[in-house]
C-alpha cells in the first residue's frame, strides 16, 4: 500500500471490558471524513507487507477522536496485535473511510429500526450521536443481540446518551432491547434476532408496529444472523433498499 494512503496515528486510549471485548480510541487527522455507519481499515506493518482490518467508527462524525470496538478473535492476527496493543503505540489509518450503511439513504420512514448482534452494534453507536437522525426519525429502536448479558458492554453507553448535549432532548424517542440468546434474564429478550420477528416478540418489545409505510430496518451482525433475519423480513413483505428501487432493509456483515 502506497504510504500517501495512509496515516500512522497515536492509540489515545484502551478499555478491556473483558477478555474479547476491547475499545480504544486513535487520535484523527484533521483531514478524516466519515459519515456515521461508516467503517475505517486499520493496520499494521507486517514484515515486507502491511495486515489490514475494516472497523465501524462508533464516535461521532464530529468527534475529535476516532472510536472503535473490537471483539477478539481466538488465534485472529489482527485480534492478536489489537491485544497486545497500549497507551502510545502506533497504528495505521487508511485515509478514506468507506461503507454504504447510511440511514440518509433511506428517502422516508417514520421509524428507523436498527438490528445487530456483537461488534455489529458499532455504527448504530455513531448513528446514534448524529442530531439529524434524532429530528428526523419519530422512533429510532435499538436491537443488539449477544450471547450472554455480560457481553451487553453498551447498556450504559446508550443509556448515558439521555444526557447528550446534541441528542438527549430527543432521547424519549429510542427504543433499546437487549437481547441474550444464551441465557434467561428478566430484563433481556431471549430469541435469536430472525426468530423474535417471526413470531412477533421484537416488535412487542419495542412497541413498534413494523410497516412497510413507516419501518426502515438496518442490519449488521454475524453474517448468517444478516442473511436469515433478512429472509424473516422478506417474507414479511419487506424488500432490499437499492438506489434505484427505494426499500426497507440496508444490510452490512459485522467486521
Amino acid at each position: 500500500m502506497n504510504q500517501d494512503k495512509y496515516t500512522e496515528e497515536t492509540i489515545l486510549w484502551l478499555k478491556r471490558h473483558s477478555a474479547k471485548h476491547l475499545t480504544f480510541a486513535v487520535s484523527r487527522p484533521e483531514s478524516y471524513r466519515f459519515s456515521a455507519g461508516q467503517f475505517s481499515r486499520l493496520g499494521f506493518r507486517d514484515g515486507n507487507g502491511f495486515i489490514w482490518r475494516a472497523y465501524s467508527v462508533i464516535s461521532a462524525e464530529y468527534a475529535d477522536t476516532l472510536e472503535y470496538f473490537v471483539i477478539l478473535i481466538d488465534d485472529g492476527d489482527m485480534s492478536a496485535r489489537l491485544a497486545n496493543m497500549k497507551a502510545g503505540d502506533t497504528i495505521l489509518l487508511d485515509k478514506t473511510a468507506q461503507g454504504f450503511f447510511l440511514p440518509e439513504r433511506f428517502p422516508d420512514g417514520n421509524d428507523l429500526i436498527m438490528l445487530s448482534t456483537g461488534s455489529g452494534i458499532a455504527p448504530f453507536l455513531s448513528i446514534l450521536q448524529q442530531p439529524e437522525i434524532w429530528q428526523r426519525f419519530e422512533h429510532l429502536a435499538l436491537a443488539h443481540s449477544v450471547s450472554y448479558r455480560s457481553d451487553l458492554i453498551f447498556n450504559d453507553y446508550i443509556a448515558a446518551l439521555s444526557e447528550h448535549p446534541l441528542v438527549g432532548g430527543d432521547y424519549g424517542k429510542l427504543r433499546f432491547v437487549p437481547v441474550t440468546t444464551r441465557e434467561n434474564d428478566a430484563d433481556t429478550l431471549h430469541f435469536r434476532l430472525p426468530e423474535s420477528l417471526e413470531n412477533g416478540s421484537l416488535r412487542c418489545a419495542f412497541g413498534l408496529d413494523f410497516t412497510a409505510e413507516r419501518s426502515r430496518f438496518m442490519i449488521c451482525g454475524n453474517p448468517q444472523m444478516v442473511q436469515d433475519t433478512f429472509q424473516a423480513l422478506l417474507h414479511q413483505g419487506f424488500s432490499m433498499h437499492r438506489n434505484r428501487i427505494p426499500g426497507h432493509i440496508m444490510m452490512e456483515n459485522g467486521f
